[in-house]
């Protein structure tokens, strides 16, 4: 049975910039865009966004993607600082993302593995904090435990990015809306649905979904639901926002008139030892283009990678409704985007159409 949380949905304008790779254009939904600034910030997780920062945040990397890659500009901007990237889990295109973006900005990159920084082991989180915050300008963590970004960020004095908790993972879902923006020209009245594992990208979708006016269906195994704090959170955000609010058990009713089918993996680092009992709760799961039948005419798939068959098939995953690899590059362009925001006073130049 499902549960519904539905309000009317809400209307706002779309902000359209005057280039895009994409044939649809490139666009931000916005009822308004008043002055916003990042600088100092630190990014958690997307909870603890506006509707018009996180807005923001896909201007300015939409921005950098228009300025830098098609308009071949040098933009030094974050020249003379450096980051600090630790990860206590390995990764390509959060690693590879930050690090490339960071230096085609100007700045340094330093590269910190479990082995080379033993955080929370040979030396705590709050001397860590202290003595990174007297070293760089900036640290992007890849963690285990939430609680560990959390007590990074209240013991430094210099931004935190989550690069990937269990509980969220905001900069893959900035990536995600960014590339949805540039394929529909705009987010606001979409329809994602979500198959698959109550998880951290989940979480984020949920966070921040309704302040961009995007409706979520969620299809998840019994026992996979997501954490019930943050389902009472996305209620009320979706009460707040106007937006659709949809959890069930049932892939096809999550997927029925959905412009966006997403998935991810069934088996996250650290939960091997469950991978039988997962791949038997997740049976008939996989997205195929039988799911994709009763979904809305114009659906696209997403999916953060790294995949395997059983999460999707190949005829989905390599087909024109697959927008896995634009999804992936635009993974560095807005971490670049937030890295910027966080650093920097950087106000957009792309000229922006319409409020």
């Amino acid at each position: 049975m499902s549960k519904l949380f539905s309000v009317n949905s809400t209307v706002f304008k779309c902000l359209k910039t005057l280039h895009s790779r994409s044939t649809r254009g490139f666009s931000i939904g916005a009822a308004s865009l008043s002055p916003v600034s990042l600088k100092g910030r630190s990014c958690l997780t997307l909870k603890d966004f506006s509707p018009e920062e996180i807005k923001k945040l896909l201007w300015v990397s939409g921005d950098l993607k228009h300025r830098i890659k098609h308009g071949k500009e040098y933009l030094p901007l974050l020249q003379g600082k450096s980051i600090a990237m630790i990860f206590e889990k390995r990764s390509t295109r959060t690693r590879m993302s930050t690090e490339t973006g960071f230096a085609l900005l100007g700045g340094h990159p330093c590269f910190l593995t479990s082995q080379d920084i033993h955080l929370g082991v040979n030396e705590s989180c709050k001397d860590t904090a202290r003595v990174l915050s007297g070293l760089c300008d900036i640290v992007l963590a890849r963690v285990y435990s939430h609680s560990t970004l959390e007590e990074l960020d209240k013991e430094a004095s210099i931004p935190i990015i989550n690069g990937l908790s269990d509980l969220y993972h905001p900069i893959q879902i900035l990536a995600d809306y960014l590339t949805l923006q540039e394929h529909y020209g705009s987010l606001n009245g979409l329809t994602i649905s979500w198959i698959g594992d109550g998880n951290n990208i989940l979480h984020s979708f949920m966070m921040s979904a309704p302040k961009l006016g995007v409706h979520l269906k969620i299809a998840t195994p019994k026992g996979y639901e997501p954490v019930k704090s943050v389902i009472q959170e996305a209620q009320r955000l979706s009460r707040q926002h106007g937006t659709q609010l949809i959890l069930t058990t049932d892939p096809m009713e999550a997927a029925r008139d959905s412009n966006v089918l997403v998935t991810d993996t069934w088996v996250s680092m650290g939960q091997e030892e469950e991978k039988a009992k997962r791949l038997k709760d997740f049976h008939g799961y996989q997205i195929t283009m039988e799911t994709g039948s009763v979904a809305n005419p114009d659906w696209m798939f997403l999916h953060c990678l790294p995949r395997k068959m059983e999460e999707v098939d190949d005829e989905v995953f390599y087909s024109s409704r697959s927008l896995v690899f634009p999804e992936a590059e635009n993974r560095k362009w807005t971490i670049m985007g937030l890295m910027v925001s966080l650093l920097t006073d950087y106000t957009p130049k792309t000229p922006i159409l319409k409020f």
